[in-house]
């Protein structure tokens, strides 16, 4: 009881060290509440400017719309980085498609990330070609299952639109298309998960565990390469090879139902490979699975069908460099220590990128022009990284870490990481803040408690210690650096706008971006002026493939 009693008091006493401006967090409120830009920042990345796909004329106009932005409001230390060639620079410039036989219908849908062109408008009869993997993680069985497909279907392919999954159910929706944390919820997530060793990937075989939650469990705790080296053999092989066939066997296009079945929702990503040193993908379509499953049921009844469709690209405007935005705010004391807040810039083409990521992107740069609107002083230099190649394996944040801070593959470190204090990322969607992930790093919960107090009636009550994956903290928690992820309601990110058609402007909530804004502004200042760098957990060990 006595060592309890210890602890407790160390744990206030901690809190009680972390000294939180009151006046400046009211102050940091009023202005992100009541002169707010956040909403009009996102109007142009996403309107004017949206879809932002990495390497395209998008994404180039959007960036250089934010770093006029950000010097309009004094940030004079706004600019692009190139960290490297990333690939197919490629913008959609038209599209259509419609059913011409039986009877005329227009279709819902959207032509894939690098679709080549049809050269103008075609019309072709479909034909249902299902390609099933029963374990598209297991190398050797994808391989074997491949070779079948390709041996069945050699011969029946040329001058067809190729439906290349079977229908999908459509089933009743009975749940709420939007939902926020409630405090069960929120109780839960904050909560340690049960210790786990990282479920073992074979790499030779590229094989994951069969269970859902460990093959979850492994994308949470695996590290970002080991990860890409996964999704690259999903994606860029697999697709590829497939790719390869149908063009070998003179199919004209490729017509895939959404991955989710959403009440007239398209939900999709790449047609093939942003390489360009590699042959392009076809033309491939992404419909609506209501669409979809009208055009298999009438080929499996064998009336004849006729699809017209027209799919044209451009790559003007761009290069296909990759390309992150920078900004920064120089520190006044300790100009040379950093803290920096980020998301990733880049995203799909089905809609303009508002949920995923032109929300994060519109917040942190609200964040900006907040801390230099009010002139805060603030000890340490405030850098924003807005980031591309998110979508395609984190690439942006992770060349700017390996460039400034250290190499993951290595752990050789550079001069500029003893002088970094933390990376904060937003990236869920519209919702607004909940709490914060840890990432395993305890000794920041007592500073995180200490600066979410005033938030709480705000709706920012969860601190935990889980770990979240998937976007541009874990670049910086790599090499040993405090990389953070807040927990946001999911509003309608996963059912309806993720890397969906639906992923526009008008799914932003307006109140929850105001929200994040003061949040993390405030969380940045505290951070700026504190009398320490922030806590770090031990340094990682070189990545390394084996378990």
């Amino acid at each position: 009881m006595k060592k309890l009693i210890a602890i407790s008091l160390l744990a206030i006493a901690a809190r009680a060290q972390e000294k939180v401006d009151l006046a400046v967090i009211q102050r940091i409120k009023q202005e992100a509440f009541q002169n707010s830009k956040v909403m009009d920042h996102l109007f142009w990345l996403t309107d004017v400017y949206g879809p932002r796909l990495t390497g395209s004329p998008g994404f180039v106009a959007a960036a250089n719309f934010a770093v006029s932005r950000l010097k309009g409001y004094g940030i004079d230390n706004a600019a692009t980085e190139t960290w490297g060639k990333f690939g197919r620079s490629w913008r959609l410039a038209k599209f259509s498609i419609s059913l011409q036989e039986p009877e005329y219908a227009v279709l819902i849908g959207f032509p894939l990330a690098w679709s080549a062109n049809t050269n103008g408008p075609l019309v072709a009869e479909p034909v249902l070609a299902p390609l099933t993997l029963t374990d598209g993680l297991n190398a050797k069985k994808t391989e074997e299952e491949l070779q079948k497909y390709f041996q069945e279907q050699k011969g029946k392919l040329r001058g067809k639109i190729v439906l290349l999954e079977k229908p999908k159910d459509v089933h009743p929706v009975t749940t709420a298309p939007a939902q926020r944390f409630s405090d069960t919820d929120l109780a839960k997530e904050g909560e340690a998960p049960n210790p786990q060793v990282m479920p073992h990937f074979d790499l030779e075989k590229m094989s994951l565990p069969e269970k859902p939650e460990e093959r979850r469990a492994f994308f949470d705790m695996a590290p970002l390469d080991l990860q890409a080296k996964v999704w690259a053999f999903l994606y860029d092989d697999i697709t590829d090879k497939v790719n390869r066939f149908l063009a070998q066997e003179g199919a004209v296009a490729v017509i895939v139902p959404s991955y989710n079945a959403g009440a007239g929702t398209v939900f999709g990503e790449a047609a093939g490979t942003y390489k360009s040193d590699q042959p392009m993908a076809g033309p491939r379509i992404a419909l609506t699975v209501e669409h979809y499953n009208r055009i298999a049921r009438l080929l499996e009844k064998k009336v004849p069908v006729k699809i017209e469709l027209e799919v044209r690209a451009t790559s003007d405007g761009a290069t296909g460099d990759g390309l992150n935005i920078i900004a920064e705010i120089p520190g006044t004391a300790k100009p040379n220590e950093v803290v920096m807040i980020g998301g990733h810039f880049d995203s799909w083409i089905g809609g303009t990128g508002a949920t995923d990521n032109g929300t994060g992107s519109a917040v942190m740069i609200e964040v900006m022009c907040i801390l230099k609107q009010l002139h805060l002083k603030m000890d340490r230099t405030v850098r924003m990284g807005l980031w591309s190649g998110e979508e395609q394996g984190i690439f942006g944040s992770r060349a700017y870490v390996k460039e400034n801070f250290g190499d993951p593959a290595s752990m050789q470190l550079k001069p500029a990481h003893a002088k970094f204090s933390g990376y904060f990322n937003l990236d869920n969607g519209t919702g607004k803040i909940r709490g914060v992930y840890l990432q395993g790093n305890d000794a920041m919960r007592p500073v995180f408690e200490a600066w979410l107090g005033p938030f709480r009636d705000l709706g920012v009550t969860t601190i935990t210690i889980r770990n979240t994956g998937g976007t541009d903290h874990q670049s910086f928690d790599q090499v040993g650096l405090p990389g953070f992820q807040f927990i946001q309601d999911e509003v309608e990110y996963e059912r309806m706008t993720h890397h969906s058609n639906m992923d526009v402007y008008d799914h932003a909530v307006s109140a929850d971006l105001m929200q994040a804004a003061a949040v993390i502004a405030a969380v940045v200042y505290h951070a700026a002026n504190r009398p320490e760098l922030l806590p770090r957990k031990e340094l990682p060990p070189p990545i390394s493939y084996k378990n």
